[in-house]
């Protein structure tokens, strides 16, 4: 995107056009953009920070599109109803997805590594950029999640790093089917499993994302992933697995509350120590993901393995909130099968029982996926945890609701688990808060909605308030 371009963002606070607004100023272009969030007055911290970096923001009612020569970008959420669409219709300006802009500044760059998959992609797409940038590479990230190693007073929502060096590395999207458009030299695939689309539309364009790459790097504890990977010559792949025979092998895992260490063994070489500062075996294979990344990129072994233990962590993924009166308060952004299976596989690996509040990040994937997660839940919930789910999030835009939360919470609840549905998500969280007792752990798990962080704050302020100052609503009270 050349110096002085101007673009407009319709939508600009989302989770993938925030860090593409960021990526775009950084780079020259004049950047400006509207979000209904903003006029609603949601999350304004965020909008302070894009403020603060010289974008200019607009109420969403097209006033902000006032010249042909903008390129006004939209995410697919995106109606053509919507004011400024009309507008940019109207002045006859050029139109573009994220998704098409994301990809022409990623096959544009010398070293293009892409982060595909149904779960993991923010974090190894953090973890690939921290390894990159503590080893001098300068890298360009891309990433729908804010990088804590990233954070600082000038940057509290730095969910992307604008370098000037050779690699570019993003997370690419197949919910709408734009991960077709990326052409990688390294392409990482975690794993392949239900979310968005069927399994038989991912596994096309999964298999057709990695056929791009020079080097393919596969996470073949997947099933579905190992599949693929079978399907290319083998010294475009390397592999990557926790106690198996791959070419990035983890062995002797040992887990801890926050944090993991584990012997890698890369193509058979001696054993290497590695320390992580984030929990859990999926933060496991995430790490060899990103190591096996890094080292295709051009990172020698033991830089990228010294290099990853400095890795933080990102906001949203099993995020300690904070703690009050013995009660933890984790932010997650858990919300399909396989992200809620390793947050509570990560968490009930020690004692504790677990409240759990999961708002379903849409009606549409919640009618999708409505099996798969009434399994997945069903399968780690325990004696004594706790299940509520208000309605899913919703924020305007004509979608079908014949499924909503109670659908999911009644089969959970014939089977005997502590499971209900609460409809608002304030009584919801008022009602784990008034259950809660210390050695527990309250998780707020959910997508597509930033204000989830700010309740999970409101629940630990709560929590150190007490039930009788916090107004809690005892009618919904849990035992």
């Amino acid at each position: 995107m050349q110096n002085g371009k101007s673009c407009f963002l319709v939508g600009i606070g989302g989770s993938g056009m925030m860090p593409l607004a960021m990526i775009l100023a950084g780079r020259g272009a004049s950047v400006s953009g509207s979000d209904r969030a903003l006029d609603a007055g949601r999350v304004p911290a965020k909008f302070d920070d894009m403020a603060a970096r010289g974008i200019r923001l607009f109420p969403q009612d097209g006033s902000g599109v006032t010249s042909p020569e903008q390129l006004v970008i939209a995410s697919a959420a995106v109606e053509d109803t919507v004011p400024d669409i009309v507008a940019a219709t109207r002045l006859g300006c050029e139109r573009a997805s994220r998704a098409q802009v994301l990809a022409e500044l990623f096959n544009d760059s010398a070293v293009p590594i892409g982060v595909a998959g149904t779960s993991g992609k923010s974090t190894v797409t953090g973890m690939i950029g921290w390894i990159l940038h503590a080893t001098g590479a300068r890298p360009t990230v891309m990433n729908g999640a804010v990088m804590k190693n990233f954070v600082s007073p000038d940057a509290p929502f730095a969910s992307a790093l604008v370098g000037d060096g050779a690699p570019f590395v993003s997370e690419v999207d197949e919910s709408d089917g734009s991960i077709a458009l990326y052409r990688p030299r390294v392409a990482v695939l975690n794993n392949v499993s239900l979310d968005h689309k069927e399994m038989t539309e991912l596994r096309q364009l999964f298999g057709d994302f990695i056929a791009k790459a020079d080097t393919a790097v596969i996470n073949i504890d997947n099933d579905e992933a190992a599949t693929l990977a079978r399907a290319l010559p083998a010294d475009r792949v390397a592999s990557v697995g926790l106690e198996r025979d791959a070419d990035f092998a983890a062995h002797d895992v040992v887990e801890e509350r926050f944090s993991a260490r584990f012997q890698l063994v890369a193509r058979g070489g001696a054993p290497i120590p590695v320390q992580l500062a984030v929990p859990g075996r999926h933060n496991v294979s995430n790490a060899l993901a990103a190591i096996a990344a890094a080292v295709a990129a051009g990172v020698p072994l033991p830089d990228a393995t010294a290099a990853i233990a400095g890795f933080t962590g990102l906001r949203r993924r099993f995020d300690l909130v904070g703690e009050a009166n013995g009660v933890s308060v984790i932010d997650d952004f858990g919300h399909n099968p396989d992200k809620i299976t390793a947050t509570l596989q990560t968490l009930h690996a020690f004692p504790g029982r677990l409240l759990i509040l999961f708002q379903p990040h849409g009606y549409g994937p919640l009618k999708v996926m409505r099996h798969e997660l009434i399994e997945a839940l069903a399968a780690q919930l325990r004696a004594g945890d706790v299940l509520v789910m208000p309605d899913p999030v919703y924020q305007g835009g004509t979608v079908s609701r014949e499924v909503g939360s109670a659908d999911v919470v009644a089969p959970l609840a014939a089977a005997g688990h502590d499971a209900r549905h609460i409809a608002d998500r304030a009584a919801a969280a008022q009602a784990l808060i008034a259950a809660a007792k210390p050695g527990d752990r309250i998780v707020v798990m959910g997508a597509r909605d930033d204000t989830l962080s700010l309740l999970a704050g409101d629940m630990v302020d709560a929590l150190r308030a007490g039930p009788e100052a916090a107004g809690l609503l005892s009618a919904e009270a849990l035992p």
